[in-house]
């Protein structure tokens, strides 16, 4: 495991239908999404995620938390830990739920000023999320006591 400040970290935007993925540096606070995956009923294919975790050999996963806007938990939230929870339990790496409040809605508007055409059951914006999320997580991190600080 690589140490706090320097790790690789994988993280989710979950859905029932899609879940995003994005990588990330924790010394560059860095992030690019990747390939969602597909879910059913908020199921990945266990196997993708599996390439995936062999691939990037994350040393951590972080999940957004859909939570309400009154900070109460919601269907999707208790669902969101549940897929946090087994990935802790598959692949042994710790795992932190991040509140991801107003990800998807800023997800939205970053692809249409990016020219996105509206449709996101066609195209997704669900790997621009897990961007955000990663991101904050990188920016909640380095306001922590002994955390990396950029001079």
């Amino acid at each position: 495991m690589a140490q706090v400040g320097q790790r690789l970290v994988l993280a989710f935007d979950f859905g029932t239908r899609r879940i995003g993925v994005a990588v990330g540096n924790e010394m560059l606070h860095s992030a690019r999404e990747l390939t969602p995956l597909t879910a059913r009923d908020g199921i990945p294919d266990w196997q993708v995620v599996t390439r995936l975790v062999d691939e990037w050999q994350p040393d951590l996963f972080v999940v957004g938390l859909p939570i309400n806007m009154d900070g109460s938990e919601s269907e999707m939230s208790k669902r969101a830990r549940k897929f946090g929870n087994r990935l802790h339990g598959r692949y042994g790496k710790p795992c932190t739920m991040v509140d991801e409040r107003g990800s998807t809605r800023e997800a939205k508007s970053i692809a249409r000023e990016a020219g996105h055409s509206g449709n996101y059951r066609a195209q997704s914006v669900d790997g621009i999320a897990a961007v955000l999320i990663l991101e904050g997580w990188f920016a909640h991190c380095e306001g922590l006591p002994g955390a990396r600080t950029s001079s």
